[in-house]
């Protein structure tokens, strides 16, 4: 396509959060990719970290990772999974990363000694953070999602931000306003009134939307539908419902049911040309949704109250799934809730266990008693960066004979650091971005589950990490039956670790569920998931 200048949508937020902003301009970045446009999504975040790489998973649930090492926020995995295209640390602008390059440009004099103000320094860099990827020339749309809800102080200056984008791009720009239409049984009907409020309050920043995306539980009808349209500014077919649906991979054929992306194109002078192509999309949901048998398997760690902290595995579960056409359940348990007394009670029924990432000791000896049932019954093990050196350490105490073998990150004065911080981890002091993050190479052993599993030598993952395995341990592991079948070919990293003579018992070292898309599940899932069918 590319005949015309980039299009900027932006969707904005009311009445309260969590209503799926992200998973909406995943949609429509669906739908108009599926008709030939390049599309790429970003997410303007208002907290003043200048990343979530420092925060707590309770506090905003798991810490998304792109190949050029950027942490970023979760709804990227979701543009990512969709979209089948990679985003880079330009998809996601925090008020922190904003701050910090105007306090860095004041202290180096660039503003000529001028008072530094919200307006226009701050809105400024915000509007130039926002056109960096249509200036690259690769996208016929860039989709902006403003994190929170409009009329939060924090978002201000974004919403202030792209009201002077809308004039200065002139027809090339459109406000989505994705917003709630409560059910209230009381009254035993509809009420329009908070969207009505919230696109007020819109207004009175100077944005009129031309869009209405409604949450709600119940169809909204052709009468609701005018009223909300009447009383907000918009045409009625402009006002698009958005039912509650089973599963979030159903909500690009609501979308389009409810022709978003035709109202899209019609604002920004597009002709509707172009076919819907989703063939792939819905084989992918007739699998999901007729699955030929279903199983029960176990995810094991630390932030299992919230599901968030976990979001791109359990996506990535979903997407071997329906490969495999089965049904996946996953129990989610507490890794401090298990020991080597009752992980054969907490375990029991499950045809596969998936040891969790994290950070810290919290929960460590409750994975490690995970690890030695699952390895000495043949039950499939899918150890994922702090799951696979786990691994590596259970293998140390209950087969090397290392009692206190440990990870120096849980005990920095072990006798045996088969788990140790990597050497340019050493001088490090500051917390933020300062990880091994992004994507690097990985050889792969022939023959190995991993290598059948990708069916190729050479792969790269991403990786969050600041530990590694300890080489001076490899050859007494290897000997014993633990196998290094996945090694970084620059640094001789331990990337993955295997126990052949088990069904599978797979450790990596890196995040492959950050790859995992809708149109291509990840390799490794996929064959993890196999061989818990095939577990009787």
């Amino acid at each position: 396509m590319g005949k015309f200048p980039t299009k900027y949508i932006f969707v904005t937020g009311g009445v309260t959060s969590s209503l799926g902003k992200g998973i909406i301009s995943a949609s429509l970045g669906k739908l108009l990719t599926s008709r030939g446009y390049s599309v790429t999504i970003q997410k303007l975040d208002p907290y003043i970290n200048v990343d979530p790489g420092t925060m707590n998973p309770y506090e905003h649930g798991e810490c998304y990772v792109t190949d050029d090492g950027s942490e970023t926020d979760l709804d990227l995995g979701h543009y990512e999974r969709f979209l089948n295209h990679s985003t880079s640390q330009a998809n996601n602008v925090t008020t922190g990363r904003i701050y910090q390059t105007v306090i860095q440009k004041e202290r180096k004099g660039d503003y000529l000694g001028k008072t530094v103000q919200i307006i226009p320094h701050i809105t400024d860099e915000i509007k130039r953070r926002i056109q960096l990827l249509g200036e690259t020339g690769q996208f016929d749309f860039v989709i902006t999602e403003i994190g929170g809800t409009v009329g939060d102080i924090e978002a201000l200056p974004y919403i202030e931000a792209v009201r002077q984008l809308k004039w200065e791009l002139e027809n090339s720009a459109l406000f989505i306003h994705l917003t709630l239409v409560p059910y209230l049984a009381a009254a035993g009907e509809l009420k329009t009134k908070p969207t009505q409020h919230s696109v007020k309050t819109l207004l009175e920043a100077g944005i009129q939307p031309d869009i209405l995306v409604c949450r709600t539980e119940h169809h909204l009808g052709s009468d609701i539908k005018r009223k909300v349209a009447r009383f907000c500014n918009v045409e009625r077919e402009a006002v698009i419902e958005s039912m509650d649906a089973s599963t979030i991979y159903e909500v690009p054929l609501l979308m389009q049911k409810e022709g978003l992306d035709k109202i899209v194109l019609k604002k920004l002078g597009l002709e509707d040309n172009t076919e819907v192509k989703l063939e792939k999309w819905n084989e992918f949901l007739t699998n999901l949704q007729n699955p030929k048998q279903e199983i029960t398997i176990g995810l094991v760690g630390k932030y299992v109250e919230l599901q968030d902290a976990y979001k791109s595995i359990s996506e990535a579960i979903i997407h071997a799934g329906a490969k495999n056409s089965c049904k996946v359940k996953v129990n989610w348990i507490h890794a401090e809730e298990i020991n080597n007394t009752n992980a054969a009670e907490k375990l029991a029924g499950l045809k596969g266990v998936l040891v969790a990432p994290g950070f810290g000791d919290r929960g460590m000896e409750g994975k490690i008693a995970t690890i030695k049932h699952l390895r000495e019954n043949n039950i499939p093990f899918f150890g994922i960066c702090l799951g696979m050196q786990s691994a590596v350490i259970e293998y140390s105490r209950n087969v090397l004979g290392l009692k206190d073998a440990n990870s120096t990150e849980m005990n920095p004065d072990t006798s045996a650091p088969v788990i140790n911080l990597m050497a340019e981890q050493k001088e490090i002091i500051e917390k933020g971005g300062t990880m091994r993050l992004g994507a690097y190479d990985c050889q792969l052993t022939e023959g190995s589950n991993a290598y059948k599993s990708y069916n190729k030598n050479d792969i790269s993952e991403r990786h969050r990490h600041r530990f590694e395995f300890n080489n001076n341990y490899k050859a007494d592991l290897e000997k014993a039956g633990l196998i290094a079948t996945g090694i970084n070919p620059k640094t001789n990293l331990v990337e993955i670790v295997e126990i052949p003579t088990h069904p599978w018992f797979v450790g990596v070292q890196f995040h492959p569920e950050y790859k995992s898309t809708v149109a291509n599940p990840h390799p490794l899932f996929c064959g993890f998931i196999e061989s818990c069918i095939n577990n009787k």
